[in-house]
């Protein structure tokens, strides 16, 4: 996500244009079923165990029993293009980031400095400022992107630590409106989205409007890589062992929740990480208990950018990482306890949708459960947060310059802080 976000340099352009071109010419071709590069190898899929040679052969079977040898036949020879399976999954992968990172973009272009001005005015108590962290992570489409800039305005003293915990909150509620949308499975309006996009890319008469479809050429990016990579892994429906992996996931959800952590940290958002989850969900690839696991996995996983935003910010800023850090560990510790009832409750209140609302679902009641749990105890964790980490001769200096009045420069200090968090 961090390469796709600075394009200053020459050479990166060049490879980011590069990388998405191949990445287009893949992904139609995994599409179009004409992806033929390199020979590549494949792998059987055996459905049951062949027998000796040296059986005797066996006597004339039945009309119904000759049609399922025949349907175990056709198991038997079926097979997994490997790499055509794998370098689609990349394509759609690299075309869904480089979606992201650009409504991302887009988003926070349109909105200037009104998410900052929102967090903080709209943060006097714990339920304004749930309130404020959901609105604001929905704009911008990134739950980290609006804790740093809260750490950012925490350690220039425009917010206060107390203040920042209800934000932190409602952060992580406003990152499920991602995967309730994607759960909607309206990838075949992508090309739509994409054309829209660029004409107002291209022929818009302001600034405003090229943001405006910067936003929707993103939108339909994104829903085009998913596709891609749901097309492209839709071989892995007939494959036993995968389903079995699958199913252990399900059964074994801590490692699930492992797996799902370090994806997020290699791919640096949790957002992108539950759409590729309800995606595969989409194709049958995905069971129910295998992504909640995973899902509560990228919870955790989202926390690393934070972590590295408080990286040289006073004792306040590292508090809110800190909290930040616990609270998702802490919620997705009693999630994994509780997966079963969690489930059950998704299936509950969806109505006997399908397993990708599902999923959805079991993301939104995770995180409206977890602010739930701990908006009552916020005075008291922050006064244990305060003696954990006390405050420090620097943090004074800060908070002295944040009120002498010259506010512009907090503002521009935050917008580098964010901007440098991102490159």
């Amino acid at each position: 996500m961090q390469f796709f976000s600075n394009q200053n340099s020459p050479i990166k352009r060049f490879l980011i244009t590069s990388i998405l071109v191949a990445a287009l010419v893949v992904g139609f071709a995994v599409k179009n079923h004409e992806f033929t590069a390199f020979n590549p190898p494949t792998l059987e899929l055996k459905a049951y165990a062949q027998k000796p040679d040296n059986e005797a052969q066996p006597a004339p079977q039945t009309e119904s029993k000759q049609a399922e040898n025949g349907e175990s036949q056709g198991k038997e020879e079926e097979k997994i293009d490997i790499t055509k399976m794998v370098m689609g999954a990349l394509a759609g992968l690299v075309l869904f980031l480089y979606g992201v990172t650009r409504m991302a973009d887009g988003l926070k272009e349109v909105t200037g400095d009104r998410a900052k001005r929102i967090l903080s005015r709209f943060t006097t108590n714990p339920f304004a400022g749930v309130l404020t962290g959901a609105a604001a992570t929905t704009i911008l489409d990134s739950s980290s992107v609006t804790i740093i800039m809260v750490i950012a305005m925490v350690s220039a003293g425009l917010l206060t630590f107390v203040q920042s915990l209800g934000v932190v909150m409602g952060s992580n509620i406003g990152t499920t409106i991602g995967a309730q949308i994607i759960a909607f499975e309206i990838n075949q309006y992508a090309p739509i989205a994409l054309l829209i996009g660029a004409i107002l890319i291209f022929f818009g008469r302001n600034e405003s409007q090229k943001h405006i479809g910067m936003v929707t050429f993103g939108v339909g990016l994104l829903f085009f890589g998913l596709e891609v990579m749901g097309d492209a892994m839709e071989p892995l429906e007939k494959s036993q062992t995968f389903i079995n992996w699958m199913q252990t996931l399900g059964q074994h959800p801590l490692q699930g929740a492992l797996i799902g952590a370090l994806f997020t940290v290699l791919i640096q958002s949790s957002s992108a990480t539950v759409g590729i989850i309800v995606t595969l969900a989409s194709q049958g690839l995905i069971s129910l208990p295998a992504g909640i696991a995973l899902m509560l996995g990228a919870e955790i996983g989202t926390c690393s950018d934070t972590i590295v935003a408080t990286i040289g910010r006073g004792s306040s800023a590292i508090r809110t990482g800190v909290f930040h850090l616990f609270f998702n560990l802490i919620t997705a510790a009693l999630g994994l306890i509780f997966a079963t009832q969690l489930a059950q409750l998704a299936q509950w209140i969806s109505f006997g949708a399908d397993v990708p609302r599902q999923i959805a679902n079991a993301q939104l009641i995770f995180n409206l459960l977890g602010v739930a749990l701990f908006i009552g105890f916020t005075p008291w964790i922050a006064s244990a947060l305060q003696k954990l980490i006390p405050g420090r001769e620097s943090d004074n200096d800060r908070h002295d310059d944040s009120d002498s009045g010259n506010s512009g420069t907090n503002w521009k200090r935050i917008k580098e802080t964010v901007e440098t968090q991102q490159s």
